[in-house]
């Protein structure tokens, strides 16, 4: 019986480099359905949502990556008035520029 996953973990495939099979040390079955409700979730929208995600994303100074995200993490989209949020998320963004570069 393996231990139980650390505080935090969210029981997905790992994330660092390992040269074992692409579903690591754990159960292969979970990995592949991470891996499928990855790509359902990043599945290109049609044409117009995919605008209409931009340009919201601009009018709050965010990414449409950043904007998709927080749909995807949330399940609520970004409105003029969620700007402490969108603030949140711009800091986090220059946080994460000044530790890598």
């Amino acid at each position: 019986m393996r231990g139980r996953p650390k505080r935090g973990h969210n029981g997905g495939p790992p994330l660092d480099d390992y040269a074992g099979p692409p579903w690591g040390k754990g159960d292969a079955y979970k990995f592949l359905v991470w891996r499928k409700a990855h790509n359902n979730a990043w599945k290109a929208p049609s044409r117009e949502v995919a605008l209409m995600r931009l340009s919201k994303a601009e009018q709050l100074g965010l990414t449409y990556e950043e904007y998709t995200l927080e749909i995807l993490e949330r399940g609520r989209h970004l409105q003029a008035e969620d700007g402490d949020r969108a603030a949140q998320i711009r800091a986090r963004r220059r946080r994460s520029k000044d530790t890598s570069g």
